[in-house]
């Protein structure tokens, strides 16, 4: 059986008032059979599928492919082996991909990093 979803969904879960939350979402389809014959119940993927179903959402932001992880704080930390790391949120919004390089220009109070391909651009503009 698959699991109900929208509609469907609310209106079997109103047909079950008496039932507790583990029956409901067994009733839905929401539950799976191990190798030992065991059946558990997916209670993280009824309750989602409930919110869902009456439009309730707690994400505030998600990516184009509907996940939700941490914001980006720009704000890091200098770990124990010295290292500075840049998270993917970061790179992801700067649109950055394996491989592409920077200089590092170092001021008094900031670090600034340069793209090398935008600093060969800006040379030849210059030199032009």
């Amino acid at each position: 059986m698959e699991p109900l979803e929208g509609k469907e969904l609310i209106n079997k879960v109103k047909e079950l008032p008496n039932s507790s939350k583990e029956e409901k979402a067994k009733a839905c389809g929401y539950y799976s059979v191990t190798k030992d014959g065991i059946e558990r119940v997916n209670m993280m993927k009824f309750l989602n599928a409930l919110l869902d179903a009456e439009e309730i959402s707690f994400d505030t932001r998600s990516d184009e492919h509907g996940h939700v992880g941490r914001s980006a704080s720009y704000r890091i930390a200098v770990q124990s082996n010295g290292n500075l790391l840049i998270g993917s949120a970061y790179t992801k919004q700067l649109g950055l991909k394996p491989g592409d390089e920077f200089t590092i220009n170092i001021g008094r109070k900031h670090i600034k990093l340069v793209s090398i391909s935008a600093e060969q651009e800006n040379q030849e503009e210059v030199a032009a």
